[in-house]
């Protein structure tokens, strides 16, 4: 069975920087499309980062310049790396995947992680 675990939320003065892990576990043959999103209370899930299995991305307008996504394919992990951090970072989040599984190759499916809480000071 397929699993996301997410790391690395935690609280952070603004200005400062954590970096989000999502570790993929189970029966797949590679990870295709990954991406992070966040939900802040009261407020619509957003798209934060993609990136696809050629390793091009895309980011959210906020977060441009502020944020990276990065893979490793090797060990099935996707990570977010958040510098400059503000107040309004603070949210929920989530990894994203679509996965290719060994039963099927021709088959994508989607996960999501349980959600890491990202929480910033002012």
């Amino acid at each position: 069975q397929v699993q996301l675990v997410e790391s690395g939320g935690g609280l952070v003065q603004a200005g400062g920087s954590l970096r989000l892990s999502c570790v993929v576990s189970g029966r797949i043959f590679k990870i295709e499309n990954a991406a992070w999103y966040r939900q802040a209370p009261g407020k619509q899930r957003e798209l934060v980062a993609l990136i696809t299995s050629y390793a091009t991305t895309n980011y959210g307008d906020s977060v441009k310049g502020r944020f990276t996504i990065s893979r490793d394919d090797t060990k099935n992990t996707v990570f977010l790396q958040m510098n400059s951090l503000k107040p309004e970072d603070t949210a929920v989040y989530y990894c994203n995947v679509d996965v290719t599984p060994v039963a099927d190759y021709r088959r994508r499916d989607t996960y999501w992680g349980q959600g890491t809480q990202v929480t910033v000071s002012s």
